[in-house]
């Protein structure tokens, strides 16, 4: 039988860099003179349906120094399958061998005929044996460019690798270097960077599933989790930008996902780490929601001259932004975070023991449950409510959805995901009500706020007395649908 992977301290950490922070990084005296640097040049393969990437291996080789090595890697989900999940030899070739010392020829059959180069990478690269507090590091710092058809990209990342000693010197490490040199959480392998290099260039990054499955306990789930909101933040950060709207929105949602899997998970995270983390979690997505919120208004709006009269402000809130994001103090939360996920005291706090053992299945039935309590209160009047109750209402539903969308993979029987397809419809419908309750509730103080009370356009997004009781009764037609869907974990 394959052997199950359990959870481990992460041994490698990837941080992206540019070519400044590099000669910044190789300044220092944290890195001695000494280490030659080499040419590293990589092809990889596939066929022109990308068969390999779809069933979740890649396959390279590589070129360094004299040597040529191919590689094959399970990656993801598939990875699980495997003892070893790579196979590495030594050829001659200029082209892959395929044969019975890995699984792609089992796999693709008479596909095989079919692969070919896809995209290649010409890296230098320079490497560093390094103590630190007690620990063997090695660093690795490979600078290079990806070209794939008729495109090309530059390429830099710091990988360090525990090699022995205790795994909290890897991120000692990392933030001693972070003060050094401007280094970003990195998110992305070399396979990734040149797959998405080959497709269509994005303007934003939407949330993926994490890889759950029903095995899993809740200590294996939550880093997964949160790992996959970690990474739509850091893949939409980039692209952030006042002519990108999408960007922001993805990254808002991300965080407000992250701080959802921390609140859902509370009860295996008995400590002040994870309320520090929130909270700065909840200050950096502030900040984007600045620039966020003046582009709703903008698009509600639906008027050139408003748009004219917002720009200022709106361009200041993505400079703003800008200035945030690459702050030191966003760059090391997001190591804080990949620290907390992967070695945190909530992995061996005593208090958490019991809810860090549960089947995660048991454990996301429960917090579905009671999520789903807390939105449907016994099928309240929401006329009944004041604008900060239905406020929280909102994000009540909010937190639900995100959590059905965590867990519907645990849920994969045929009948369970059409019954969470209609569920997370219901509760979608229910959150876009909730949403425009929400927006006639803050337009008052946006409104006066940005000076724009003069304006007609911006005027007419108060709404009266009447759009409000149309939104009301609309957000409870769509609240009774929601309580009479039925739940997809029972």
């Amino acid at each position: 039988m394959p052997q199950q992977k359990t959870m481990v301290s992460a041994p490698e950490l990837t941080l992206d860099l540019t070519p400044d922070a590099a000669a910044m990084l190789c300044a220092t005296d944290l890195l001695p003179a000494g280490p030659a640097a080499i040419a590293v040049h990589t092809t990889y393969f596939d066929t022109p349906a990308r068969d390999l990437a779809a069933a979740g291996f890649t396959l390279r080789l590589s070129q360094i120094g004299d040597e040529r090595i191919q590689t094959v890697c399970a990656t993801g989900a598939t990875a699980d399958l495997f003892v070893l999940p790579e196979w590495r030899q030594t050829e001659a070739a200029a082209l892959p061998v395929l044969d019975d010392r890995s699984p792609i020829a089992a796999l693709l059959g008479a596909r095989i005929a079919n692969i070919g180069p896809q995209f290649s990478i010409v890296t230098t690269r320079r490497t560093w044996n390094l103590p630190w507090q007690g620990a063997d590091m090695e660093l690795v710092l490979d600078q290079g460019k990806i070209m794939a058809a008729d495109r090309r990209s530059t390429r830099g990342e710091v990988r360090l690798a525990l090699r022995d000693g205790p795994p909290g010197a890897l991120y000692a490490l990392a933030r001693r270097l972070n003060e050094v040199a401007p280094l970003r959480l990195g998110v992305l392998d070399e396979a990734e960077h040149g797959f998405r290099l080959l497709g269509p260039m994005l303007h934003m990054d939407k949330a993926i599933p994490a890889a759950l499955h029903r095995d899993m306990t809740a200590v294996e789930g939550f880093p997964l989790i949160a790992a996959t909101c970690l990474r739509q933040f850091r893949l939409n950060e980039p692209l952030i930008d006042p002519g990108n709207p999408d960007a922001v929105h993805q990254a808002r949602v991300a965080l407000r996902r992250l701080r959802s899997a921390f609140s859902i998970f509370r009860p295996m995270l008995p400590d002040e780490v994870a309320n520090r983390l929130t909270q700065e979690i909840r200050w950096l997505a502030g900040i984007l929601g600045q620039a966020r919120d003046l582009d709703v208004l903008r698009h509600r709006g639906g008027s050139e001259t408003l748009s004219a009269r917002l720009e200022p402000t709106r361009a200041a809130a993505y400079a703003q932004a800008r200035l945030v994001l690459e702050s030191h103090r966003t760059r090391l939360l997001m190591l804080d975070l990949a620290e907390y996920l992967a070695i945190g005291p909530w992995t061996t706090l005593p208090s958490g023991a019991e809810t860090r053992d549960l089947p995660l299945r048991e454990f996301a039935s429960a917090a579905l449950d009671r999520l789903r309590r807390k939105v449907k209160k016994d099928r309240i009047d929401l006329a009944d409510l004041d604008d900060k109750a239905r406020h929280e209402l909102r994000k009540d539903a909010k937190k639900l959805r995100y959590a059905a969308e965590f867990f519907i993979p645990l849920f994969a029987e045929r009948c369970r995901k059409r019954r969470a397809g209609r569920f997370i419809d219901a509760l979608g419908r229910l959150q876009d009500r909730m949403g425009l309750l929400n927006d006639l509730a803050t337009a008052p103080e946006l409104v006066a706020r940005l000076g724009l009370a003069d304006d007609p356009a911006a005027r007419a997004l108060l709404g009266t007395d009447r759009d409000k009781r149309r939104q009301i009764e609309a957000a409870a037609e769509a609240h009774e649908v929601f309580v009479d869907a039925k739940r997809f974990w029972r």
